[in-house]
């Protein structure tokens, strides 16, 4: 018999990818959706024939209930969230609401639907946030340095609350940053390499950022949903970090980027400290032994590739966006 799953957060680039893989697998895959005229819905569409959209909200259990009612799911990936740093800052009270007390709605749903139910919930390098070792395990102590982090610290604990009050099927992934040509352009990786195509096809001459010399643990979000899904093919549940073990800064990014158009980023590029976040995060890296250990998981793609592969699908974009005469971004 196929398994189905529930996906929310299935117009973000991890929704996408993971329903790629999940449909690869034989899935039945639902989506997630608050609202059936979301614009994303056509690409998601487009990117993974096939996935069906169910009604629901991270803000109202009884749209949580009646959407595991419908599609009856054996696992649910919770991936929906406000996501992006910057903007927890701004919107503080729902970034709690949704990335932290949604997740308790969810669980609760399962609980009242099927307690069966295998359970992933995203976490965050950002609970580490002003870390207090190198590089960061599953026993590493969270000090989250922002509302997304807060939100995500909580949203992990009333996970590991319910697997243990419970005895649900209920884990989480410590994600370290994973980037993709579908991350959003608000992210800086995408910023800069939209930023590096722009230059290139000459839409634009400079490009302005915030601090240059946050140091992050980048990998590929293809990789990572893939540790996602062994996550619950596991016999017990349990929580593991994802990531590839290896620091590079945003300088380092910015070098990859232009000289993969053939530029050189300090012609380009300037800093500016209105973008920098009131309580910085300046260092990130994991240790991702467990995961390797116990799922087999190990990335595949190095940052390099990375970088080249998201400036050479901005590149694409902006060139069709051009010829079609339409801004792209």
């Amino acid at each position: 018999m196929s398994s189905t799953a529930l996906i929310t957060g299935i117009t973000g680039q991890d929704g996408t990818y993971l329903a790629e893989l999940l449909i690869s697998r034989g899935y039945t895959v639902y989506g997630l959706v608050r609202g059936q005229n979301n614009p994303r819905l056509a690409v998601v569409a487009q990117l993974c024939p096939g996935v069906e959209f169910v009604e629901g909200d991270l803000l109202d259990q009884s749209s949580l209930i009646a959407a595991l009612e419908t599609c009856q799911p054996n696992e649910v990936y919770n991936l929906g969230a406000i996501s992006f740093v910057g903007l927890s800052f701004k919107q503080a009270l729902l970034t709690g609401e949704i990335t932290g007390l949604g997740v308790t709605r969810m669980l609760e749903a399962i609980r009242t639907v099927n307690d069966k139910i295998k359970f992933y919930q995203a976490s965050s390098s950002e609970m580490f946030g002003k870390v207090r070792e190198s590089p960061q395990t599953e026993l590493t102590p969270f000090h989250p340095r922002s509302p997304y982090g807060v939100a995500k610290v909580y949203g992990h604990y009333i996970t590991v609350n319910y697997r243990e009050s419970y005895g649900m099927f209920a884990c989480s992934g410590i994600l370290f940053n994973h980037e993709s040509p579908r991350r959003g352009m608000e992210f800086v990786t995408r910023k800069i390499t939209n930023g590096v195509a722009r230059i290139k096809l000459g839409m634009q001459k400079q490009l302005t950022l915030g601090n240059l010399e946050s140091q992050r643990d980048w990998g590929f979000a293809g990789d990572y949903v893939d540790a996602m899904y062994r996550m619950l093919q596991q016999p017990d549940p349990d929580d593991y970090v994802i990531a590839t073990g290896e620091m590079h800064s945003i300088r380092e990014f910015l070098e990859l980027a232009f000289t993969r158009a053939g530029l050189d980023w300090r012609d380009h590029v300037g800093s500016d400290p209105r973008f920098f976040r009131p309580a910085e995060v300046d260092r990130l890296v994991g240790d991702a032994s467990k995961a390797r250990d116990k799922l087999g998981w190990t990335p595949t793609t190095t940052f390099k590739d990375l970088a080249n592969m998201m400036v050479d699908s901005d590149l694409a974009i902006q060139q069709r966006a051009a010829a079609a005469g339409a801004p792209a971004g």
